[in-house]
């Protein structure tokens, strides 16, 4: 019997198999959880749905945060096939390719809005939505970076939208606390994943990380599943408003 045995896990952001999104997806269907996943388009559909098919997902559903009422539409789905969740996964991030480049100096408005847009709002806008479908013990989860904390090489406007999506975690745990929902974030290390590719120098900064780590290596998506794991399960039923760093110890050097 795994630690999830009957729990419902709703995870939004698998974008193929490398992606932290999936790791998490990996760890929590292992431990017995019922799994439904979303995709943002025809062109993801292709890659997720596969995925879905081959851990039988019982919900795999389109959902675009920027689309007025998607996330309204996604809660009632979840509601209509599971009544309720018990573990919802954030992995959503997005931000212009040509925003990542050179310094934050280069940010436009346009692109601050949409970074902050899809990776920060579409946080608080997915516990709205679910919060009336998850009970006592139940927990919400997001992805972050340790460029939310420190200046990191061209991580740009998503450093900016990161710190202010580790504050929303914080914020989100407060309200959210009173329900009995727990509400926590993963700082992972640099993983080579799509969203990373369109990072300026992204080879650079694996390696770099590699080199400084106290571990001497950057982490795996499974990892990063297996944090995710334990933080939506009942063993951390007394964590709430963190931010867990999976990084191989990174972020403890200063030089």
């Amino acid at each position: 019997m795994g630690l999830l045995t009957g729990k419902r896990a709703l995870v939004l952001g698998v974008a193929n198999d490398k992606s932290l999104a999936w790791g998490i997806t990996e760890a929590l269907h292992r431990e017995g959880a019922k799994i439904g996943l979303t995709y943002l388009n025809e062109a993801i559909e292709k890659r997720v749905r596969p995925l879905g098919e081959q851990i039988g997902a019982e919900i795999i559903a389109p959902c675009d945060v920027q689309v007025a009422g998607d996330l309204a539409r996604l809660a009632d789905q979840v509601k209509a096939t599971w009544g309720g969740v018990d573990i919802v996964v954030h992995g959503i991030g997005f931000a212009n390719k040509d925003e990542l480049r050179d310094t934050y100096m280069i940010t436009s408005k346009e692109g601050f809005m949409l970074a902050h847009d899809v990776s920060v709002w579409s946080f608080t806008e997915l516990a709205q939505a679910m919060r009336p479908l998850m009970g006592q013990g139940s927990s919400l989860l997001t992805l972050s970076y340790f460029g939310a904390e420190k200046v990191m090489p061209h991580y740009n406007v998503m450093g900016v939208a990161k710190a202010a999506l580790e504050a929303s975690v914080k914020y989100l745990a407060a309200a959210l606390g009173p329900d009995g929902i727990r509400v926590n974030g993963i700082s992972a290390g640099p993983i080579r994943t799509l969203a990373a590719s369109g990072i300026g120098d992204f080879r650079k900064i694996l390696n770099h990380n590699a080199e400084k780590a106290p571990l001497r290596r950057v982490v795996t998506i499974e990892e990063v599943g297996n944090t995710a794991l334990f933080l939506s399960s009942d063993w951390a039923s007394g964590i709430t408003g963190e931010i867990t760093h999976v990084d191989a110890g990174y972020n403890i050097i200063g030089m």
